[in-house]
């Protein structure tokens, strides 16, 4: 993929108030702890995450995908008449249907032509949406598309938390399984895309690539409701397997992404990629063959957001200066299934994500 006049001319984002420690999580898993004997503090050292956020209980997500793509919307200074396509990326929904995308777009007032409807793709839903707004940009079919998801936690990790200690058969490694979805938290996210004509930061979206191994569909499933914590929600991942062979899929992508964009790793100054924890990190950019210090994390105060991770750490990434433009800026996702998508962005103009204090509560982060 090659593109020539298309721009990311915002990112922004919205997180919940509620936090929620892994202390927390493993106080309310006592009576499996206790039975297996395992050692307080796991949760936290083998991921290297801290904490997570939550929205209220049955918060619908397209409610505060209204909020965050209004928030893109006036960042990137864009007449909304303009907004020629409008997708919701989360895996998150209101409804089975009609698309949750439909009541954002009502709710946004976007233009009776706007081309509307919802992606799912686990965890890179809004990255499979930001390349059909490109696409569509491309092919002068729209001058402006907005890329928007909500993703809610709170379902997937307090029916984890009550299967976990109501099935008293399991065992140590049978619990495994079930590891990954306590990582889960929430988080909105969006990303407006226009025509070069129209942009007023440069912030070029260059190429990219894609790159699937779907042998390895069965790593990671989820069953139940989806739209926003309605209903039981089970999540079993192969957390090892799939860390392993998704590294393995991005080894071969970034190889392709590179020779794509006529990038060399040297090239790469910054990156943002799908948060899922500190092991995750660390082998990645061993196989990638990049310093770790070029990239920005939020996996210990947010936990995997799913699909909106990468655009919450890109907002809030910027937000916090690490960026420094002009800057060749790579964004790297993984998702199950397993997926990948490898997009390059000749970084001119940094526009903050969100206007609020963040850090206050989050004490101990750290800024790469």
């Amino acid at each position: 993929m090659r593109y020539q006049n298309v721009c990311l001319e915002a990112i922004a984002y919205t997180l919940p108030e509620e936090i929620v420690t892994s202390e927390e999580i493993e106080k309310r898993l006592e009576p499996l702890y206790s039975r297996l004997r395992l050692p307080e503090g796991r949760l936290e050292l083998m991921t290297g995450i801290a904490q997570r956020r939550f929205w209220p209980p049955g918060m619908a997500p397209g409610e505060m995908s209204v909020q965050t793509g209004e928030r893109s919307i006036r960042l990137a200074g864009i007449d909304r008449q303009q907004i020629g396509a409008l997708i919701h990326g989360s895996v998150c929904r209101d409804f089975l249907e009609p698309a949750t995308a439909c009541g954002v777009h009502h709710r946004l007032g976007l233009p009776g032509d706007c081309m509307v409807y919802d992606v799912s793709n686990a965890c890179l839903g809004l990255l499979n949406g930001v390349v059909q707004v490109a696409n569509m940009i491309a092919l002068g079919q729209v001058r402006a598309g907005l890329v928007v998801g909500t993703e809610s936690g709170r379902s997937l990790v307090e029916s984890t938390i009550t299967h976990l200690n109501a099935d008293t058969s399991l065992s140590r490694h049978a619990i495994k399984a079930a590891f990954a979805s306590l990582t889960i938290g929430s988080g909105s996210a969006a990303m407006l895309l226009c025509d070069r004509q129209l942009s007023r930061t440069g912030n070029r979206l260059l190429g990219g690539v894609v790159q699937t191994a779907t042998e390895h569909c069965e790593l990671c499933q989820g069953q139940g409701g989806a739209n926003g914590g309605q209903g039981e929600t089970l999540m079993w991942t192969d957390s090892e397997s799939l860390m392993h062979e998704g590294i393995a899929t991005a080894k071969t992508a970034f190889a392709a992404f590179l020779d794509e964009v006529g990038w060399t790793r040297d090239d790469v100054h910054k990156t943002f990629c799908h948060q899922v924890g500190r092991a995750h990190q660390k082998l990645l950019f061993d196989a990638l063959g990049l310093d770790p210090r070029i990239d920005y994390s939020t996996f210990g105060f947010l936990g995997n957001t799913g699909s909106v991770a990468l655009p919450i750490t890109a907002a809030l990434g910027i937000e916090n200066g690490h960026l420094h433009p002009p800057e060749k800026v790579a964004l790297l996702g993984i998702g199950s299934g397993i997926n990948v998508i490898a997009l390059a962005i000749d970084w001119q103009r940094s526009v903050p994500g969100h206007a609020i204090d963040w850090q206050r509560s989050v004490p101990g982060h750290n800024v790469a």
